[in-house]
């Protein structure tokens, strides 16, 4: 039996608010956000840590973090090294890591984010996806005043004609760049195109990525400016882009400035949704 001791005070269950009155956090177990600690700790340092370590990162004594770990072990969670004694996350942690990435999805994900952007900046913000004939537009968070730009859902954007084309092309692999652009360039002027090779495009490219970001002035129609960010999943492939739209004169898109922050912010914490830095090591 739950000992009432070991519940946090969080409230009524979801749907019983109605009075009228804010929301308390949920009633919990405090023993479980207790061994979480020890969970997180050895997620956080992605190697095998002696107990006192685990103690200290947990904000724990030792004797308290190890009947934690025993349970852990028991129930797959944390395996320990029958050599060293150290601890590690179990095939039990990886069952569940892999579970999660397997429900994630990128849009719905990415839709959070952008909502508090656009909120955030008073900006326009695009989300675009890398679709059968390119870049897609597949959300659009307008502000109050929203700008009028030809830009709507559902909208292909070109592969280097536009700041977020340009962003899936800097991280896309170039064999399937190469193609869409030759597709594109028959589509639009007929013929074939050899512009990816040019120096300008390969250091554009390169600027993109040392930045880890891209911007417009008046691109691609004028008066208009725009800062775009890439977002990625678990194994570090790009999953969309994040573009930030706004009038020039009004949003100058400088990738330091306050605004090139904020979407640099949402753009990294979406990735992190996506499990971007669960396999930064194995990737980089």
């Amino acid at each position: 039996m739950l000992d009432e001791s070991d519940e946090t005070d969080g409230g009524p269950p979801p749907g019983d608010e109605g009075n009228g009155a804010a929301p308390r956090r949920q009633r919990g177990i405090q023993s479980i956000e207790v061994g979480l600690r020890v969970l997180q700790a050895l997620t956080e340092q992605r190697r095998p840590l002696p107990l006192k370590d685990i103690g200290r990162l947990a904000d724990m004594a030792p004797a308290k973090a190890h009947p934690y770990l025993v349970s852990f072990m028991q129930g797959g969670l944390v395996k320990q090294n029958p050599l060293t004694g150290h601890y590690e996350l179990g095939p039990g942690a990886l069952q569940l890591g892999l579970a999660a990435l397997q429900q994630l999805d990128p849009l719905t994900e990415a839709s959070q984010e952008a909502a508090q952007l656009a909120a955030a900046s008073d900006l326009s913000i695009a989300l675009a996806v890398w679709g059968q004939l390119g870049p897609t537009v597949v959300r659009l968070d307008e502000p109050r005043y929203p700008l009028h730009v030809n830009l709507r859902v559902g909208t292909v954007m070109s592969l280097f004609n536009t700041i977020t084309g340009r962003v899936f092309a800097a991280y896309l692999p170039e064999k399937m760049v190469r193609s869409m652009l030759e597709d594109e360039h028959r589509r639009v002027v007929g013929g074939t195109s050899a512009s990816f090779d040019a120096p300008e495009v390969q250091a554009l490219l390169g600027e993109i990525r040392a930045t880890g970001m891209g911007r417009g002035v008046s691109m691609p129609q004028p008066g208009v400016n725009t800062l775009c960010a890439p977002v990625f999943d678990a194994a570090g492939h790009i999953a969309l882009v994040m573009t930030m739209i706004g009038p020039q004169g009004v949003f100058d898109a400088e990738i330091d400035s306050a605004a090139g922050e904020l979407l640099r912010e949402h753009a990294r914490r979406t990735s992190l949704r996506l499990g971007h830095s669960v396999l930064t090591t194995a990737i980089g």
